[in-house]
């Protein structure tokens, strides 16, 4: 009897499930197509048709296949925690070798972030640069002080503030208004790798404080002239290298202008 009712046809009866064929067996259906545009939509920047996605990919990371890379410009992976996730998945000893290429500007910075530019060496770099300033900056007015033998001193909290504006807002903006400008005079650069770019000339200035605190005045506009020059002439060798042979000698000099502008800047307000 048990035989019997196992050998019952069951498709015709209501709520029954049809059994998975060969055919829906197969991948790449709707479901899979689905999601591998998804995922895809969680790069940033969106990559180029042909080209590989965006983010730093650590060393002997395997690359995406052409056939899987599509253009995919959608404005809801600017909103996305996970679209800024690879910029942050960087190794230290690459942070370290291009912290030591930013102070030494022959070394071809821009070709080796052109594939991989982090975010992480920036955001490490400005935000030490500020705290620095604001510390040394009010360490440097009290030696100052007690080298003229005056009494009266107080911490200026206000340090923070300056620091915090000027060194996020050069670091976030100028970029990306040169960014902006190189593309209107025909040149195709990419703004994460400006902003890796900016962000990593700052670090001539970290140390560069340290060394502001000497209360020695010609001794100080020695050393932000020294550190000035030095990150103007990285801004300047690197926009030149980026811009494939086009003439735009006057945009690079003035980012380097700029960029001697701002240490004129930290030396005045912040070690005066």
């Amino acid at each position: 009897m048990d035989e019997g009712y196992a050998n019952l046809p069951t498709s015709h009866l209501l709520g029954s499930v049809p059994a998975v064929t060969p055919d829906d067996r197969k991948p790449g259906g709707a479901h899979s197509a689905d999601a591998a545009a998804t995922a895809r939509l969680q790069e940033f920047p969106p990559p180029a048709p042909g080209g590989n996605g965006g983010g730093y990919r650590p060393p002997g990371a395997p690359a995406a296949a052409d056939g899987d890379v599509e253009n995919q410009a959608n404005w809801k992976g600017y909103f996305n925690v996970a679209s800024y996730t690879p910029y942050f998945n960087v190794d230290t000893d690459v942070v370290v070798d291009r912290l030591i290429s930013s102070v030494y500007p022959m070394d071809g910075f821009f070709r080796k972030i052109d594939a991989n530019p982090d975010m992480y060496g920036p955001l490490w770099i400005t935000t030490t640069l500020i705290f620095m300033l604001a510390t040394f900056g009010n360490f440097a007015t009290y030696l100052i002080q007690k080298k003229k033998d005056l009494d009266i001193w107080n911490f200026d909290v206000g340090y923070f503030n300056w620091a915090a504006s000027v060194m996020y807002g050069y670091a976030i903006i100028v970029p990306a208004l040169f960014f902006f400008l190189f593309q209107y005079f025909g040149s195709r650069p990419s703004l994460v790798r400006f902003w890796c770019l900016w962000g990593y000339s700052l670090f001539v200035f970290i140390p560069a404080s340290v060394l502001l605190l000497i209360p020695v005045e010609f001794l100080r506009w020695v050393i932000i002239a020294l550190a000035g020059g030095a990150s103007s002439w990285f801004i300047a060798l690197n926009l030149k290298e980026c811009t494939e042979g086009a003439d735009m000698m006057v945009l690079i000099a003035s980012a380097a202008v700029l960029q001697f502008a701002l240490a004129l800047f930290i030396k005045v307000f912040f070690f005066a």
